[in-house]
């Protein structure tokens, strides 16, 4: 038994989402369409993955950056409805909380992100002692966390040091330019779980296999995301394939790799066996899809294993 205050602390940026569904045309610049439904939630790939790990039972804290104004209000009431702890969360008057303007299309999306506070965030900010209250560190969005990203080794290398096990999601690089040395930093990293497209640029590679070759080296396990194609895990010495569960009446995509990952550190944390890992990030990630916004469908425990069971046929065991 665990002697640790939380399960996971989440170090990682804050933003709200504000969402546009039902859009009526492409978009052009200099031309405006309609959009047939909206919805304001919490965004960021951290807070999303924060709060439906917390829905799913496990004891969450969260350390990131937010405005004093009504979005990082909202920012904070959503993850304390979830169940996360925000004790350590830092409110700064010297920027706005971030949003992401999200535009969906089916399952894809454009999006544009104004970073804010979350770009103030340092690894400086983050004390041994709020790490140590933990057992398992989680990172996401590494490149949307500027302050963060020159030092992501140094806290990793911190976490591993104090017996936590570790996860990182790096999502997209909005620059493109990719600057993490991940020679240096994936040997810290337990569970890396980029999806493929993130893995191939980070790699400079065309396929998933020529990316994992270019890292397994110095890896440990690689969990690939792939949308409905499902997911990869490959480490050193075995490869592990699971099937997506699809749904028929996607609502939009959007949170569902943050999903995924809830459902995977959840299982991972308890001890489960890797394979069960990926099946129940797999049902994670297809009941998010059942509704707008990365959260909307995790409102609690038990209508998220009724969602697995009557809609995927799936117990998922939580």
């Amino acid at each position: 038994m665990s002697t640790k205050k939380y399960d996971v602390v989440i170090v990682g940026e804050l933003n709200v989402d504000l969402i546009l569904n039902n859009i009526e045309g492409d978009i052009e610049i200099g031309k405006e369409v309609f959009s047939r439904n909206m919805t304001l939630t919490l965004g960021s790939s951290s807070a999303i993955f924060a709060s439906n790990l917390s829905v799913l039972g496990t004891n969450v804290s969260f350390i990131g950056k937010i405005g004093n104004d009504n979005f990082g209000d909202l920012v904070v009431t959503s993850l304390q409805k979830s169940g996360v702890d925000i004790s350590n969360l830092i409110s700064t008057p010297d920027n706005y909380t971030g949003i992401t303007v999200a535009m969906s299309y089916g399952d894809d999306r454009a999006m544009v992100t104004y970073p804010g506070a979350m770009s103030e965030l340092k690894v400086v900010d983050i004390t041994d002692d709020k790490l140590a209250e933990a057992r398992h560190l989680h990172v996401s969005s590494i490149f949307l966390q500027e302050g963060l990203l020159p030092d992501i080794q140094v806290l990793f290398q911190r976490a591993k040091s104090l017996g936590m096990t570790t996860s990182l999601d790096p999502q997209w690089d909005p620059s493109e330019k990719w600057n993490v040395n991940m020679e240096e930093l994936l040997p810290y990293v337990d569970i890396f779980l980029p999806n493929e497209s993130e893995l191939m640029a980070m790699t400079n590679t065309v396929s998933i296999e020529e990316g994992i070759n270019k890292i397994i080296a110095f890896s440990n396990n690689i969990v690939v995301k792939q949308g409905t194609k499902g997911v990869s895990l490959f480490s050193k010495n075995k490869r592990i394939d699971v099937p997506a569960f699809l749904n028929n009446d996607v609502v939009d995509a959007i949170g569902a790799g943050d999903s995924f990952n809830s459902g995977f550190i959840n299982a991972f944390i308890k001890g489960k066996e890797i394979t069960k890992c990926l099946e129940d990030g797999a049902i994670t990630g297809a009941i998010n899809t059942t509704a707008s916004g990365g959260t909307t469908a995790f409102e609690d425990k038990e209508k998220v294993k009724q969602l697995a069971k009557n809609k995927f046929n799936y117990d998922l065991d939580i």
